[in-house]
């Protein structure tokens, strides 16, 4: 390629982006720390990685299992079900309590349909505990048995089309990987104020040593004094907006540090108890579900799930019942 074709090359203007990348662009642009918005040239430097981190957020999403169903006859049939809930009563729980489910309910959009979509999530739990077991002809009550359950069930963007929910999803991703870039600007920032406070001290303490005329411990909080700033001047340093702003395309680049889904396999029967493979227990059946480790790197099943907007109606107009005879008593 000669000089001045490459030349032209440089110069011609680029293609605009996708409509979905640059509304994309716009959210995280407006979601991230003003440290990094005062960077020049930001939407330049990060249309490349906002672009990464959106498919990889699409992805993620389309890989939820569902929607599956969820009542009071899939808690009967549904393994996955029935190990979700400890009770068919704590369907309709989840649901009088649940806040999006109100809010959907309330909106006009929640009359043109039968039943929605949401998002299931729930934290695993398991447990050791001694219980019945049959060893051969034998009945033990001493058997070591691990059982597992779920807690914190909560219902996530409910909407009577799967595809809006996805959709919602999918932006709700990206908003968590940039609430943890901006956590990890704000640990920069907490960890300069920690820094400038022992240097403070570190300073107060040489000069009290200078005072006693204490060689040894002079040198010694000089050490400190050298590697505190050495320390302070490479954490200015991350904290310029050139320098986040680079991180913060690193990261958008390598998403799955901060939000990832695991598939998780556990064989149990009706009562909870986990079975290994091979243990010939007919009542066991293998469960499948996906784990989402989030910002906070706490684990969740997530599922999408079908509910009957009658069901849920029912349950939320059950919760203010109860919440109204207990004001009144």
């Amino acid at each position: 390629m000669s000089l001045l074709a490459t030349l032209a090359e440089l110069l011609k203007p680029q293609a605009p982006p996708d409509p979905a990348v640059a509304a994309a662009l716009e959210r995280v642009v407006g979601m991230v720390d003003p440290l990094v918005r005062a960077a020049p040239r930001l939407e330049k430097h990060l249309l490349g990685a906002v672009d990464h981190a959106l498919g990889y957020c699409q992805g993620l999403v389309a890989a939820l299992p569902g929607p599956i169903e969820i009542n009071r006859h899939s808690f009967a049939s549904d393994m996955l079900v029935h190990a979700l809930f400890a009770t068919p009563a704590d369907i309709d729980e989840m649901l009088g309590r649940s806040q999006a489910v109100r809010d959907f309910l309330e909106r006009s959009e929640s009359w043109a349909c039968d039943s929605f979509c949401a998002l299931l999530a729930a934290r695993r739990q398991q447990k050791r505990q001694f219980g019945m077991a049959q060893q051969g002809n034998i009945i033990r009550a001493d058997v070591p048995q691990e059982i597992l359950y779920f807690s914190d069930q909560t219902l996530i963007e409910p909407s009577c089309d799967p595809a809006m929910t996805r959709q919602r999803l999918q932006a709700r991703a990206l908003e968590s990987l940039l609430q943890s870039f901006n956590a990890h600007v704000e640990a920069l920032r907490h960890e300069r104020q920690a820094l400038r406070a022992d240097l403070s001290v570190e300073q107060a303490q040489l000069a009290q040593r200078q005072q006693r005329h204490d060689p040894d411990g002079e040198a010694e909080h000089s050490r400190h004094l050298i590697e505190l700033d050495m320390r302070l001047r490479a954490n200015g340093e991350s904290l310029m907006p050139e320098n986040l702003v680079e991180l913060l395309a690193d990261f958008l680049r390598h998403p799955e540090s901060a939000l990832s889904l695991t598939p998780v396999s556990i064989r149990i029967d009706r009562l909870g108890i986990v079975h290994q493979a091979g243990d010939g227990d007919d009542d066991a059946q293998l469960i499948r579900f996906p784990e989402l480790s989030s910002r906070d790197r706490r684990q969740h099943v997530a599922s999408l799930v079908r509910i009957s907007r009658t069901e849920a109606c029912a349950a939320v107009e059950q919760a203010r019942d109860r919440q109204q005879r207990y004001i009144l008593i």
